[in-house]
């Protein structure tokens, strides 16, 4: 475990970090106001899912081989593109039935999936845990590997607990405007244009020199 001074400092630049609006918010916040806090809180797992991965990626050394592949930069960035533009165009063909009905049938277990392939597929999301994550490492402490493995998950349970309380709160703003034909489409129009941005700006990113 790293030191009291390093794990204070990682906590106190987790938080910043995250209150930073960032496709993982976007993510959050769009599936809670369609769908509900319990669709934010499955984005939320989702993307933790994805942050474990990521550390136990980093923490083997596989991140590094990884990228160390000059194609993986940009497979990574298209793959995460492509996948964004499918969901945006998933949503604005689904029948505006029923807001709470289409949740269902997505089921939260997609929702789950959908926040964790957008974390997986994002190049500079596995960039930021390479260089995020050895800041904090106490030289001379424990293992390396441990100090990884443990300062990933500290940041995978505070993501979870950032993003959880921000889906329930946006959830609430679904249970306000759920009714009526206009918010259906509207919600539909909204969650599609945010596929759209994160799937744009997977596009704009440049490989690290």
């Amino acid at each position: 475990m790293p030191d009291a001074t390093n794990l204070y400092l990682f906590i106190v630049a987790a938080l910043l970090l995250l209150l930073v609006p960032g496709p993982n918010m976007a993510i959050v916040t769009s599936h809670a106001v369609a769908h509900g806090w319990r669709a934010g809180f499955s984005a939320a797992l989702g993307i933790t899912l994805a942050d474990v991965l990521m550390t136990v990626t980093v923490s083997t050394g596989l991140g590094a081989l990884v990228m160390s592949w000059s194609p993986a930069f940009d497979l990574l960035r298209w793959a995460g593109a492509c996948y964004l533009m499918w969901l945006a165009w998933q949503a604005l063909k689904a029948p505006f039935a029923d807001t709470n009905t289409q949740a269902t049938q997505a089921s939260m277990r997609k929702i789950f999936a959908r926040a964790t392939f957008n974390s997986l597929l994002n190049p500079k999301a596995l960039l930021f845990f390479m260089v995020f994550l050895p800041q904090f490492v106490t030289v001379g402490g424990s293992s390396v590997t441990s100090q990884l493995m443990f300062l990933g998950l500290l940041l995978a349970l505070i993501a979870l607990i950032f993003h959880s309380l921000l889906g329930f709160c946006a959830g609430r703003l679904h249970g306000r405007l759920r009714e009526g034909f206009i918010f259906k489409r509207l919600g539909a129009y909204s969650f599609a244009a945010v596929m759209t941005a994160l799937a744009a700006r997977l596009l704009m990113l440049n490989r690290p020199v």
